[in-house]
């Protein structure tokens, strides 16, 4: 009895360090992926004043007027660095841009214009998703910012070129994966229904949502 005893705590003892080892597997994995992918994309946040029919119209306008610009300043941009230089170069057009695009609908909203690390929620652009976890962005609000915000991907470009068919830029999703190794484009850009698929982005859902990564600039 004691023997069986004995080995019975050798078996959970390496049942328990196997649990340890596993858990420790599936953080550094899902951490260095969505660290890769934090670190590849730099994100746009709008939030609307509130949740009214005009208030979410000029949310829109202001998003356009932003991203044609943004995009034009980005278009020879071939990583995140470069794209969040620009933008802090050209804070201040943004907010003049979204001021006037408010004004010009007769509203008198202030404007804040930040860009800084932010948690974004899991968001599916196209056939690309991103898992949910800190990124950095930059974030617009308008006025009282409390109503339904609208999220994309600045750099690379994968706001939705036409909203209602879902269709990404391709030149942006190129350039995503010019910025990520095989398998972190892989992962995000492949069949979603797939077994594997689900498991290994639940864990970078998982490890993301309690903060244990951030992008490092």
């Amino acid at each position: 009895m004691k023997k069986f005893i004995k080995y019975l705590k050798i078996y959970l003892l390496l049942i328990f360090l196997l649990f340890i080892y596993t858990i420790f597997c599936a953080h550094s994995y899902s951490n260095d992926i969505s660290a890769e992918l934090s670190n590849a994309v730099f994100r746009l946040h709008v939030l609307a004043n509130s949740d009214s029919e005009e208030d979410q119209h000029l949310k829109i306008k202001v998003r356009d007027a932003l991203l044609s610009y943004m995009n034009t300043l980005s278009s020879n941009c071939n990583t995140k660095e470069e794209a969040i230089q620009i933008a802090n170069q050209h804070k201040n057009e943004f907010q003049t841009i979204a001021e006037n695009i408010i004004v010009e609908n007769g509203y008198n909203y202030p404007v804040q214009i930040k860009i800084n690390n932010f948690y974004f929620p899991t968001k599916s652009y196209g056939d690309i998703s991103l898992p949910a976890g800190y990124y950095d962005a930059l974030r617009v609000e308008i006025g009282n910012a409390k109503g339904k915000n609208w999220w994309c991907v600045m750099f690379p470009s994968l706001c939705f070129i036409d909203i209602s068919s879902g269709i990404v830029n391709s030149e942006g999703k190129e350039k995503l994966e010019n910025n990520l190794n095989s398998e972190s484009y892989e992962l995000i850009s492949e069949n979603k229904t797939s077994t594997e698929f689900k498991l290994k982005f639940k864990l970078l859902e998982v490890f993301s949502h309690n903060g244990l990564f951030t992008a490092k600039n």
